[in-house]
């Protein structure tokens, strides 16, 4: 049995080193997976985003974030994104922009604001909100990678 292990794994290394990226397919899952995982903290009134490649080469960004101030609160949790919208107005909120909007619970998103003073202090009515060219990465990032290879965690 021994014999046949050994063998089996110089054939496996065989066809990993002489083969295509397209012949060793079978071998794509041993790679890493793309993703993005934004964790949102409250208490710091920061988002930390990681988002790693399909060779596993992982960049880091830390923004400065406004959430819910008080009395309308930013969900805690972790979330899939359900929806995006590029140029979204507020119907609950007097046709308020939300651009670059990332939605992720029922009508709370992550998304661009022009109130970039209020940044680092909760002042939203539930939303992320992030420095517009911020909002454009994370928005631009979540489309080329995919609302469900992306985490978003919401911590106190």
């Amino acid at each position: 049995m021994k014999k046949f292990f050994a063998a089996l794994a110089i054939a496996t290394a065989a066809v990993v080193a002489f083969a295509t990226p397209s012949q060793a397919g079978l071998l794509s899952i041993f790679q890493p997976k793309p993703k993005i995982v934004a964790t949102v903290s409250l208490s710091e009134q920061k988002m930390f985003v990681a988002v790693t490649d399909s060779r596993g080469k992982t960049q880091k960004f830390v923004w400065d974030v406004s959430t819910g101030r008080e009395g309308f609160a930013t969900p805690r949790g972790e979330f899939t994104p359900t929806w995006l919208s590029k140029d979204h107005k507020s119907s609950q909120y007097e046709d308020a922009p939300m651009p670059y909007a990332v939605f992720f619970k029922n009508g709370v998103a992550i998304h661009a604001t022009e109130a970039v003073s209020r940044l680092g202090t909760p002042a939203s009515h539930g939303c992320v909100r992030l420095a517009p060219e911020n909002a454009s990465a994370f928005f631009a990032m979540v489309e080329t990678y995919g609302k469900f290879n992306t985490r978003i965690v919401v911590t106190g």
